[in-house]
């Protein structure tokens, strides 16, 4: 049986993408509208940006709040996660002038914080439920799911927003979230005892990342290509400007990227296997570079593919880290060196968020974007250069037990 099939059919599996798919949607929207939302209230191009610095920011403190997914039972806090954002996206009703935009952008940053302890304890459980040798296969089709809602949540959430404003796509949001919560309840997944508070510190995901041979340099990759995607995600309402189309033209090209990252997904399993972490990552970061120099040039035609492309090129990294992390890394630890992963590799991009909400409002983004991509490719080089026995270990990602 295809390797993809095999997952689909593993029912706790599925009950996960099935989650992933419903508070997918409802996240993509959410992320979308908020920075449209901002935009209309202040009409600043960095104000709307911050509302995405706000969701990342709480990976900083990964490697904290990773530690409560191997303190306590990961499906109880699986779904007391999803209650409180569902809970926590209704008080957006409120936000109706810039001076509640505080409201917004702090619901926001708890909505990050809450997805960071989510995605360790998920992570983590889901070992239980597939085995080593498809975890890429989960994982591609995960980040399929994730990046697939694009196509639609997005548009949806555009359209939502047009017609009844930001406090409608909230609802929604909350909606999927409670959906969500049923589906994680209904888990039937054999959890081990979590470690008894105190016996392992938290710097053991650290540690454990920083001695790995295959870990290590995927992580940096990782954490570098985050950093620019922040830094020119930021820059997207001022090219969206140059393209002449008003804030919600964000939904068009968020939906192409999302049909890259679907095709993409479906085909991570056997390229990791194929061609190893390192090259599969790298591949995709040289991509992505060129795609995101190529949108300094203001033609719809080319934002459309540039879109495509970054879709495509983009989840490599995130899908080879994400899997080597699993695989080599013993269940006791894994909820903490997850979230440090996590952090590592998605911290920088609250701080090219960051600068890019402040260098948009001073320079013209067309430099700015040649030369992220430039910067881009020479980490697919360097990751391209690691020392052979590495990309070998690299190779077998797609197979084999996990180190315990």
């Amino acid at each position: 049986m295809p390797p993809l099939l095999t997952v689909l059919r593993n029912r706790d599996a599925a009950l996960y993408l099935t989650a992933t798919v419903v508070s997918g949607f409802g996240t993509s929207a959410l992320w979308l509208a908020s920075g449209v939302w901002v935009k209309d209230l202040t009409g600043s191009d960095g104000l709307a940006a911050l509302c995405l610095l706000a969701m990342w920011a709480p990976t900083l403190l990964g490697p904290l709040l990773g530690t409560l997914a191997d303190r306590v039972r990961r499906k109880p806090l699986l779904i007391g996660a999803n209650l409180l954002l569902a809970a926590l996206l209704l008080t957006l009703f409120t936000v109706d002038s810039p001076d509640r935009l505080w409201l917004l952008y702090t619901v926001l940053f708890v909505y990050g914080a809450a997805g960071v302890v989510h995605d360790a304890a998920e992570s983590a459980l889901v070992t239980a439920a597939v085995t080593p040798s498809l975890l890429g296969e989960f994982n591609g089709l995960r980040m399929a799911i994730t990046e697939g809602m694009k196509l639609v949540a997005p548009l949806a959430g555009a359209g939502l927003y047009t017609l009844y404003g930001g406090p409608a796509v909230a609802l929604l949001d909350a909606s999927t979230f409670t959906l969500a919560t049923l589906l994680y309840a209904a888990l039937h997944v054999r959890e081990t005892a979590p470690e008894p508070s105190g016996r392992t510190p938290v710097s053991e995901g650290i540690r454990q990342l920083r001695a790995h041979p295959v870990l290590r340099p995927l992580i940096l990759a990782g954490g570098t290509t985050m950093l620019f995607a922040g830094l020119t995600g930021s820059m997207l309402y001022a090219v969206i400007d140059d393209l002449g189309h008003s804030p919600a033209y964000a939904g068009v090209l968020y939906a192409v990227q999302g049909a890259g990252s679907v095709t993409v997904g479906l085909l991570a399993g056997p390229a990791l296997r194929h061609l190893g972490a390192p090259r599969f990552a790298a591949y995709g970061i040289a991509l992505t570079a060129l795609a995101t120099a190529l949108r300094a040039v203001p033609s719809d035609a080319l934002a459309l593919a540039c879109s495509a492309a970054s879709g495509v090129g983009l989840p490599c990294v995130l899908i080879a880290a994400l899997t080597a992390v699993q695989r080599e890394t013993p269940d006791a630890l894994l909820g903490r060196t997850v979230a440090t992963a996590n952090t590592l590799v998605f911290a920088p991009n609250v701080l090219g968020l960051g600068v890019g909400a402040v260098l948009v409002e001073l320079v013209d983004q067309k430099p700015l974007l040649v030369v992220a991509g430039g910067l881009w490719l020479l980490t697919a080089g360097w990751l391209l250069r690691r020392p052979a026995d590495v990309s070998h270990a690299g190779a077998g990602l797609g197979g084999g037990a996990r180190a315990r």
